[in-house]
């Protein structure tokens, strides 16, 4: 038996994380003096809850009064669910209505808020969930899957964000917001090891470099885990499941008086991977229950090249604020470029002639492909803005969007390379107002013109198609939010918002045409309410929500012939609520809670698609140019969980010495969850959880923390998705990492 070693890569990047870990903890064990007074924002009063900041609505806001359904996650959260060196797919159900996954391994993640979003595994795949980092829209899969470190707070803002954030955001938004340099010395560090040498470091220290003039701050990011994975059809050991990757950014804030402020940032990824395992005939049949093929630890690969996902990624701003006597002028342009490949094989393969081997069960044909992009993007956005908090206040803005791609796919066993261009231009203007009528309503309302224009080309490998969308939309959005009394307030939010019109192009690579689906458009009606009681030690927020959403996109993946087809659905509709809480109990005792339903439905009786050739599909069968397919009316949309819902609890013992002793833990649930827009017995997940636990000890105002950590704690084996066209083929969630970590913080 051998092993797997990759090229030089991997021990030259242990080696680095070890230089960064020696030189982050160097740093940051420097005498606490050394500190600004001013660097720590004050705490709330012992024994309340924090005051939630985010930033909706383009400006810094109290949760409490935003008139939009969102949830935050904060920097110790995300630490704590990164601990093991996850990706951002471990994002899934940590908030009420937020749902993630890929197949893409590290790379290319899928985004899902109420219940919207595409299935679709194409590195040009449309989203109607929009990833924002510092700002900045990161609209290609690959540029969503940028690792987060060093970050300040994620925000999920729910339903349509169509006026402020443009197109592409039916669903809603994921906000990434980082640490940004300040006049004030401020640095973290969070270092953990683990199971299968699972290594992660998330570390950022900045400060002023002339005072009150100019400041910088470096982040780092480390990632790494060994091969533990056995692939039993050639007999090699821990050749599959290892990852390094590795992520810096730089930053410079020059104040040169109190008015401007100019921010520029540049930032940079390098990932060596495997790409998502596929484990053959592992579900059903029958039923979505793993079966004796399923292994953990091994699969059957007879191609596939190493698996291996290799990307790199870099993306540079630069921000500009200038504060005149009544507004802020605010100008963001950004450039981020994304390069790399994943190959990725299915159990199984053929022997002499043609002849199926066992890999495990039946393989009717071979399957290993490999996609590679190679893309450029750039933005710019301008707003003047209000200030202060007078009646009423307002912000306009212009948005400026293009991107320029090639996306080369190989099919290893039959069909030639094929190498397709997509650009992408849109330009926007927008504008919102807000007024306070009385002490106790205001109201906002928006407005935004978006015109977007999409072009196709074959460059390489099939025939010389060329598609060619383009639309324009209105999107609005007006709410009233209403405070009750000082601890209890309601709103209301009806906004419009719409996906841009789409071009699938994988299929030219395997001998079908390019498809395409004409524009989204959402209308999304809610109530909520926000609460914070008992002396600010409860905090209730909820929404009850329900949209419609005319000619839904959605991706018809799979079938007997493996195709990715767009296809617009008459109509989709959904309802359901969010519900988020937190409970300080006591001054050491903290819990949170959130839970959301989704009740979403295809309605369109004429809509056909594929489908598997093994698996039991309960949908009725219609034949259509003798091919059977499924109609898929009154399904659900694909991977769009039921309930989702999250706890997570700390509980600390105070030591003489202002220290303590804590235990946290986290845990998250997803209901019934079906894959595919089909309904069979096979694709389909239930009743799925994870649990994390941390135990440690955190010294006087928190500089430090070590401890004991857990991620799927209870080591579940969980299905997050399948491959429909060859065998009951599915991938399944990370494996139980136990570990130690340390967190310094000044």
């Amino acid at each position: 038996m051998t092993n797997r070693i990759r090229p030089s890569f991997r021990p030259s990047v242990r080696g680095a994380a070890a230089s960064m870990i020696t030189l982050a903890l160097a740093t940051l064990a420097q005498p606490a003096w050394a500190q600004d007074s001013g660097a720590t924002p004050a705490a709330a009063p012992a024994g309340q809850l924090d005051v939630i900041v985010v930033t909706a609505n383009r400006r810094e806001e109290n949760l409490q009064d935003v008139a939009i359904s969102a949830a935050t996650l904060d920097t110790d959260r995300v630490q704590t669910i990164f601990d093991a060196g996850a990706d951002i797919t471990a994002l899934a159900a940590r908030v009420p209505g937020l749902f993630v996954e890929s197949s893409n391994g590290r790379a290319a993640p899928r985004f899902y808020i109420r219940g919207l979003g595409n299935t679709d595994f194409d590195l040009a795949a449309s989203q109607p969930v929009s990833v924002l980092m510092d700002d900045v829209v990161m609209e290609n899969v690959t540029l969503k899957s940028f690792p987060v470190f060093d970050v300040d707070r994620i925000e999920v803002l729910r339903g349509p964000q169509g006026t402020l954030f443009g197109r592409n955001t039916p669903a809603g938004i994921v906000k990434i917001d980082t640490n940004k340099p300040t006049n004030d010395f401020s640095a973290q560090a969070s270092v953990s090891a683990g199971s299968f040498g699972s290594i992660s470091l998330d570390a950022g220290v900045g400060g002023p470099l002339v005072k009150d003039r100019l400041a910088a701050r470096i982040s780092v990011l480390y990632q790494g885990r060994d091969d533990y994975v056995d692939n039993g059809f050639t007999g090699e050991e821990d050749v599959y499941g290892g990852f390094d990757e590795i992520a810096v950014r730089g930053q410079l804030l020059f104040t040169p008086n109190d008015r401007l402020s100019i921010l520029g940032a540049a930032q940079y990824r390098d990932l060596d991977g495997t790409s998502t395992l596929f484990r053959a005939n592992i579900l059903g049949p029958g039923n979505n229950d793993l079966n004796q093929n399923y292994d953990r630890k091994t699969v059957f690969y007879d191609a596939g090249g190493g698996n291996i996902s290799e990307y790199q990624g870099f993306g540079a701003s630069f921000k500009f604020d200038y504060e005149f006597d009544g507004a802020t002028l605010t100008s963001i342009t950004a450039y981020n470029e994304s390069n790399g490949s994943s190959r990725g094989d299915i159990d199984g393969g053929f022997g002499a002639a043609f002849l199926p081997v066992s890999g495990p069960g039946f393989i009717p044909f071979p399957s290993d492909t490999r996609d590679s992009i190679d893309l450029k993007q750039t933005t710019h956005e301008v707003r003047l803005a209000s200030n202060g908090d007078g009646a009423f206040t307002w912000q306009v803005g212009a948005f400026a969007f293009d991107s320029d791609f090639n996306v080369l796919t190989e099919g290893f066993d039959f069909p030639p390379p094929v190498k397709v261009r997509h650009q992408n231009s849109s330009w926007a203007v927008f504008g919102q107002g807000t007024y306070q009528f009385t002490d106790m309503l205001r109201v906002t309302g928006g407005v935004r013109y978006t015109e977007d224009d999409k072009n196709f080309y074959v460059l390489s490998g099939g025939p010389l198609n060329f598609r060619e969308v383009s639309d324009n939309r209105v999107s609005w959005d007006v709410s009233a939010f209403a405070d009750v009394s000082d601890d209890f307030s309601v709103y209301a939010r009806v906004a419009s918002g719409f996906r841009a019109p789409t071009i699938q192009g994988r299929d030219v690579a395997f001998f079908s045409p390019p498809s395409v689906a004409t524009s989204e458009k959402i209308m999304s009606y809610e109530v909520g309410f926000k609460s914070e009681l008992a002396d600010r030690r409860i905090r209730l927020n909820g929404a009850v929500f329900t949209y419609t959403v005319e000619d839904l996109q959605f991706t018809a993946v799979g079938g007997l012939g493996n195709l990715v087809q767009l296809v617009n659905a008459n109509e989709g509709k959904a309802w359901g609520f969010e519900l988020d809480s937190a409970f300080q109990l006591s001054e050491n005792f903290l819990v949170t809670a959130g839970v959301s339903y989704n009740d979403t439905e295809i309605n369109d009786p004429g809509l056909a698609v594929g489908i598997c050739a093994q698996c039991t599909v309960t949908d009725p069968i219609v034949n259509l140019s003798g091919t059977d397919r499924a109609l898929v009316d009154g399904n659900p949309f694909p991977n769009a969980p039921k309930w989702i819902a999250d706890v997570t609890a700390r509980y600390s013992v105070p030591l003489g010495n202002g220290g303590e002793v804590f235990v946290f833990t986290d845990w998250a649930y997803q209901g019934a969850t079906n894959f595919f827009l089909y309904q069979s017995r096979e694709f389909n997940a239930d009743n799925q959880f994870e649990g994390g636990l941390r135990i440690g000890y955190a010294a006087p105002d928190n500089q430090y923390e070590v401890a004991l950590f857990a991620r799927n704690i209870t080591n579940e084996n969980n299905v997050k998705g399948g491959i429909d066209f060859n065998n009951n083929t599915a991938f399944v969630n990370d494996p139980r990492v136990l570990g130690v970590s340390a967190r310094v913080r000044y």
